[in-house]
């Protein structure tokens, strides 16, 4: 096991000049840039950090330690550390757990992503959530240096990227492929969480992945049952080829399920505009209300855009009906076609390690698809 280097000084200077000093918990070749955001959860930190969603942004712990339970081959959400880098204000030096195969210092250090600790990140977390989220840049030193400004001021604005053809497969693959029966699942893969996956395969479906770009054309010729359009990270109208694919695949009336961006993306398809959040929703304790119900759920979030609109309804898009809201700021969680099997929600249903309130949704597009 790595040791933890002391005496290593680091800081975190943000767009607007506001500078954080810290220390490095490892030498850092060259300083790391991005968009710098908070999620507020308190546990599940190996499954945050390998999440595609997350690509592309540098990202602050509110929990005051972590790794205390180190991580394990079996929870992560892609196959490596999806962050451009980590901001605690404590890292802990041990780890215990009996299914822990190393620490989590060890797994983002051999992944080179910098890890700036020892720095007060409830200003930084109350600082983002005044001013919004801003973009940032980690380096060696106590002091600010000109390389670190060059490269903060090359980052470019998370507003207008493309990630999801980054983070997406290049190649179709079949997940849970030895299962017979069930039904079949063709899944877009924005930058898809792999716990989505394990909970198609905890209901006997076979599921084909394939990348963001597929065709309508070649979905239909894999004979699916149902189609999932997954989470994944950027800006939703950036993702201009996405749309008219949707389109073509709705109109054949198979039922559709989307989750963070696939459900952006749908808002999209048919006539809304999506928006950029001040500083998102990035946690596992959102309240979500169901409008048909009334019930509240405690959600697992990840996004820093919206649809635009409210429970009243999404400007520019008859077709659709509000299902859900957020209880914090009245944003749209939910919404499904008013006459086609479609339906989709901002939050995470499929959570690790939790809340689970949501996972019946899963229920909901396996009765959508006749299984």
């Amino acid at each position: 096991m790595t040791t933890l280097l002391d005496e290593r000084p680091g800081f975190l200077l943000l767009e607007d000049g506001t500078l954080f000093r810290g220390r490095l918990a490892a030498p850092m070749n060259a300083p790391a840039v991005a968009e710098v955001v908070f999620t507020t959860n308190m546990s599940g930190y190996q499954e945050v950090f390998t999440d595609p969603s997350f690509r592309g942004q540098i990202v602050v712990m509110t929990a005051p330690m972590i790794g205390n339970y180190g991580i394990n081959l079996e929870d992560p959400e892609s196959a490596k550390p999806q962050i451009n880098g980590v901001v605690v204000r404590e890292l802990s030096a041990t780890f215990s757990n009996w299914r822990a195969s190393g620490s989590l210092f060890d797994y983002l250090n051999d992944a080179q992503v910098p890890i700036l600790i020892d720095v007060d990140t409830r200003r930084l977390t109350r600082h983002l959530r005044t001013v919004g989220v801003l973009r940032g840049v980690i380096a060696a030193g106590s002091e600010i240096s000109e390389q670190a400004l060059t490269v903060l001021d090359a980052c470019p604005p998370m507003a207008g990227l493309d990630l999801a053809s980054i983070v997406s497969t290049e190649a179709p693959y079949e997940w849970n492929s030895g299962t017979t029966g069930g039904r079949h699942i063709v899944a877009f893969d924005y930058g898809i969480k792999r716990n989505i996956l394990r909970l198609f395969e905890e209901r006997g479906c076979r599921v084909t992945v394939v990348p963001s770009n597929c065709s309508a054309e070649d979905v239909m010729a894999l004979r699916p049952d149902g189609i999932f359009l997954s989470n994944g990270p950027g800006d939703p109208e950036a993702v201009r080829y996405a749309p008219a694919t949707i389109k073509s695949l709705a109109e054949r009336r198979i039922p559709i399920f989307g989750i963070c961006l696939g459900h952006q993306l749908l808002g999209l398809t048919f006539g809304g505009r999506t928006m950029k959040l001040p500083y998102g929703h990035r946690g596992g304790n959102h309240p979500v209300k169901d409008l048909s119900s009334g019930r509240v759920l405690i959600t697992s979030q990840n996004h820093g855009f919206a649809v635009e609109g409210g429970a009243d309804g999404i400007p520019g898009a008859p077709d659709l009906e509000v299902t859900h809201v957020n209880l914090n700021d009245g944003t749209i969680e939910g919404l499904k076609h008013k006459s086609l099997p479609i339906f989709a929600v901002q939050y995470h249903p499929e959570a690790a390690p939790g809340p689970h309130d949501a996972r019946a949704m899963f229920d909901d597009f396996m009765k959508a698809v006749g299984a």
